[in-house]
């Protein structure tokens, strides 16, 4: 072979047609380096025979020197070997030899050929020059350059090429017309595919078995199966398998799973052996995990078959194994491949993802990296998924480098995984970026990106953003309005939920997801009544509305309301989930109430909801209505106990004075799993509760440096607590002057109720007024000052701060008690004479105060009592305290020897707690009081809080 040749420059395709002489010059690095043509042709083999075995390394060693004698029987057999092998670089090698050995333009035939074999290569643009060249094209050059438009994914070219045969008056054959219906089955083109259906029986052609089944092909695309299986039906001899594949995979792409099924049963009663195709398309069918047996079955048989496991037929078994949940199985056929594309791997890789197996999908990328595969979009796409869900962000980063460095991070599908994984990861200055460098953005891109916003708390920017797709005129559509919604939540902004609410009315968008968002976003923002009509508008209810509605009461302090919808909720045909059940279970903690907590509990073992969350809410219930020996029972029955149950438990003997239990509990924790922020806060609140200084201290330093946990201000507040109660006024002072950030408002009280307690006015001052510079939106905040100008008989002091209160329109919260007697929760108000029985309450409470003054020397402690009254008054208005009605409603209407249990949603007063130490003493009653801050066990005259709270 000339030198000239060895140097043709494959990657330089176009100049071959601009400049020949020049190509045979500049070719560099061919993928067969061919010594020279033999100047002694094997005399044994004739060329074609070479290309029929398909040894395209033999056929090139076998090309002579010149071909100018029979060019067509030289070069034909090579190109159609090319074409086969999809060998680009070589097929340019052969273009070259032929320019430089004979014209290529004088023979229609080859230069048909070079236009057959750059198609098949998946070089468009180097047929298109081919054919343009050609003077007179025959029927065969433009079946040849629609074919190539056709494999490479070109409809809208095929269509254009075909109107130009139309004005040129060509005539059709029979292979033009599967390329044409192709063609319009890519374009979902109904009105072409029979336009060229009519062309087709004009021509006579529409009883050519090939012409027939890409008909079928063709109306199965454009989603006209009934057309399909008319067609299919005048099929008189049905023994052509190509016919029955194409019928099979109409039914089959178009999900039609049964009778694609069907149809191939038919088949094989015909008696009418499969093919590859077959294979691809029933395991297609078999794609539903109800046909698994069937696609088993197929996979046996193809093994049985002898056939060697075609690269289509095995990419379509990990195709079937993948949607089928069977990652095992996918796995094991892909291992078996010897020669594994690139479409396999990804096909496996995508399984992965689609079953949550993202740590599986993270090793099985190493072993394609291993085996010197490169990452194509699909593949940068998987992984990031995984990424994004295991929240991996390094790894997500480091493939972010690599698409921007291939150039892949511009293609939409790529940006779009892009901004999901970083909003996934938390990371919102990135996501951000990553969505301002995609060229073009569709309503994924900015639905994504809004979502990222919302979730991670920049509701402003999620905001900003939703006005710009108004502006630039994109269809908004639900997945949009719901992280909108959800930016609403977090703004608690109501006036904004209401437009949106407008908004979706307006634009038709309401569906039921939508409006369970609604009710959810309302109640989040305090709304009731607006969440109370939005759920009563829902037409036709799902487990979610309902969620939702008693969600939204908990979240409102109605646990009434909650509780009572959730009896309702289990008379209709809808079964609550876990998050119904956790609401209901929240709802009973709230008040307390130990009968309805029970029963939900009741339903919770016979509906088999067993998980973790579930069992942290049983517990938490227990502890609230006072029953920690419940709840412990709950946690141990629990086998695998995450972090939420164990502060849970935790928790619960913090609450109940069980403090060494409660740090022993912790301690036990640490043996296995890593404390966070919220199991440092239970530990602290127990110390704070049973006056355990020494470990409090020590548990704020192990957190902030051993765990490397930046606290909280609760931390600070709970420290400050507790070292006020133990009167370490000075170095609960010291501490909080000490903070790296500023103190808040809920550090300053804690402060201030030590020094009114302790009567240290100096810091007590220096604690109101940081307070008040403040400016809480709190009213107990206000209170608790104005409680402490009115213990010191500073009245004016005191009226000054609740007419700051009316002000900025801030109430004091009224002191209320509950209790649950028979069937229902009773509520009391302070001094109230609202309840049916208020006559026998009151007197027995008359009672119960004149028996504790003549046993006990029970005498009021007015002191308790802040208001600028009488004496006399100031007695009338302890006597009137809520727990003390509750607790008479309790002795007047249980059994004696059984507990008392109330609830009440401030601190317990001085007063009332001498009260109750007296009740339990000379009734023989055990009362579990819980209030605003903790539970207060009084058996036989005697506080679990060791009056300590």
């Amino acid at each position: 072979m000339p030198a000239s040749l060895v140097h043709l420059h494959t990657n330089n395709c176009s100049s071959i047609f601009a400049h020949p002489p020049m190509l045979i010059q500049t070719q560099i690095n061919p993928t067969l380096k061919i010594p020279s043509f033999s100047r002694k042709p094997i005399q044994t083999h004739t060329l074609k025979d070479i290309c029929l075995r398909g040894n395209l390394k033999e056929a090139f060693q076998s090309l002579p020197v010149s071909s100018n004698d029979h060019p067509d029987e030289t070069y034909a057999p090579v190109l159609e070997l090319c074409a086969q092998k999809k060998a680009l670089s070589q097929g340019l090698q052969i273009h070259a030899h032929m320019i430089k050995s004979c014209s290529v333009s004088e023979s229609v035939f080859l230069a048909t050929k070079l236009v057959f074999m750059y198609g098949k290569c998946g070089s468009v643009r180097n047929a298109e020059k081919v054919f343009d060249q050609i003077g007179q094209r025959s029927i065969f050059t433009w079946n040849a350059m629609i074919g190539a438009y056709v494999s490479n994914g070109k409809p809208f070219e095929v269509l254009q090429t075909y109107k130009e045969m139309r004005v040129l008056g060509v005539p059709l054959d029979a292979y033009s017309f599967p390329s044409l219906l192709k063609a319009s089955g890519l374009l979902k083109n109904l009105y072409l595919g029979a336009e060229i259906h009519g062309l087709a029986v004009k021509f006579g052609y529409d009883s050519t078995v090939c012409v027939v089944n890409s008909l079928v092909a063709m109306y199965a695309k454009c989603d006209d199966l009934f057309g399909a299986r008319r067609l299919f039906g005048r099929i008189d001899q049905k023994d052509d398998v190509v016919s029955w594949n194409s019928i099979i995979s109409a039914y089959s792409s178009n999900g039609r799973s049964m009778e694609a099924l069907e149809l191939f049963r038919e088949m094989q009663k015909a008696g009418l052996d499969s093919n590859t195709y077959t294979a691809v398309a029933c395991l297609q069918a078999c794609g539903d995990y109800s046909f698994r047996k069937l696609g088993k079955e197929i996979h046996a048989a193809v093994l049985k078959s002898a056939q060697l496991l075609d690269a289509y037929v095995a990419g379509a078994l990990v195709a079937m194994y993948v949607r089928c949940c069977k990652m095992s199985e996918a796995v094991r056929t892909f291992n078996k491949l010897e020669e594994k594309d690139k479409v396999t791997w990804n096909s496996v890789l995508t399984g992965f993802i689609q079953n949550g197996m993202c740590s599986e999908a993270l090793h099985f990328f190493h072993d394609f990296q291993n085996a010197g595969e490169k990452p194509d979009q699909v593949t940068v796409i998987s992984i990031l998924v995984a990424c994004g869900r295991m929240g991996y962000l390094l790894n997500g980063m480091e493939l972010h480098a690599y698409a921007i460095k291939i150039g892949f991070d511009l293609d939409l599908q790529v940006g779009n995984t892009l901004i999901d994984m970083y909003a996934k990861c938390s990371c919102v200055n990135y996501m951000g970026y990553a969505f301002n460098r995609m060229p073009d953005k569709d309503l994924i891109s900015w639905t994504t990106v809004i979502a990222g916003y919302a979730q991670n708390s920049y509701a402003l920017k999620a905001f900003e953003l939703f006005r710009e797709v108004q502006l630039i005129d994109i269809d908004v559509d639900p997945m949009m309005i719901g992280s909108i919604l959800l930016a609403c939540s977090e703004l608690a902004c109501v006036s904004q939920v209401k437009e949106i609410h407008g908004y979706i009315m307006r634009r038709g968008l309401s569906d039921v997801v939508l409006q369970n968002m609604i009710v959810d976003v309302y109640g989040e923002c305090g709304n009731i009544d607006y969440a109370v009509q939005t759920f009563e508008s829902i037409q036709f209810k799902d487990v979610v509305s309902w969620t939702s509605m008693i969600s939204a009461y908990v979240h409102n302090g109605l646990a009434n309301e909650a509780l009572e919808l959730f009896h309702i909720l289990n008379k209709t045909n809808i079964h609550p989930d876990s998050i119904a059940l956790k609401s209901a279970l929240s709802a009973a903690s709230s008040l307390s109430a130990l009968k309805y907590g029970k029963e939900i509990h009741g339903f919770i073992i016979r509906h088999n909801f067993s998980e973790g969350s579930i069992a942290s809410s049983l517990v938490d219930m227990y502890s609230r209505c006072g029953m920690v020996e419940n709840a412990h029972t709950i946690f141990k029955s629990i086998q695998s106990k995450d972090l939420v149950l164990w502060t849970s438990m935790i928790n619960a003997y913090g609450m109940h004075g069980h403090g060494k239990v409660a740090i022993d509990l912790f301690n036990k924790m640490k043996e296995n799993l890593t404390p966070d922020h919220v199991a440092f806060l239970s530990v602290l609140y127990a110390c704070s509760h049973s006056g355990l200084t020494a470990e409090g201290r020590q548990f704020f330093e192990i957190m902030k440096y051993e765990y490397q946990l930046e606290p909280w201000p609760e931390h600070y507040a709970c420290l400050v607590d507790l070292l006020g109660r133990a009167n370490c006024l000075e170095e609960a002072f010291e501490f909080v002057k000490s903070m790296q950030m500023a103190p808040t408002a809920e550090i300053w009280c804690a402060l201030l109720r030590a020094c009114q307690v302790h009567s240290n006015q100096e810091l007590g001052e220096i604690a109101v007024q940081k307070l008040l510079e403040l400016g809480s939106t709190n009213p107990g905040h206000y209170v608790l000052v104005s409680n402490v100008f009115s213990a010191k008989g500073r009245c004016k002091d005191a009226e000054k701060i609740r007419s700051r209160m009316k002000e900025r329109g801030l109430k004091k919260r009224p002191g209320c008690s509950w209790i649950e007697v028979g069937n229902g929760i009773h509520t009391f108000m302070a001094r109230d004479k609202c309840h049916p029985e208020c006559h026998h309450i009151t007197k027995k409470l008359d009672q119960i105060t004149e028996k504790l003054e003549k046993e006990g020397g029970y005498i009021a402690q007015t002191k308790f009592v802040l208001h600028n009254v009488e004496e006399n008054e100031k007695v009338k208005m302890l006597y009137g305290h809520s727990e003390r009605l509750a607790i008479a409603y309790g002795l007047l209407k249980t059994a004696e020897q059984t507990p008392i249990r109330v609830t009440k949603n401030l601190r317990v007063c001085g007063d009332c707690h001498t009260f109750c130490k007296l009740v339990s003493k000379l009734f023989g009653r055990e009362l579990l009081v819980r209030d605003a801050n903790r539970f207060h066990h009084f058996e036989d005259g005697v506080c679990s809080c060791g009056d300590f709270w």
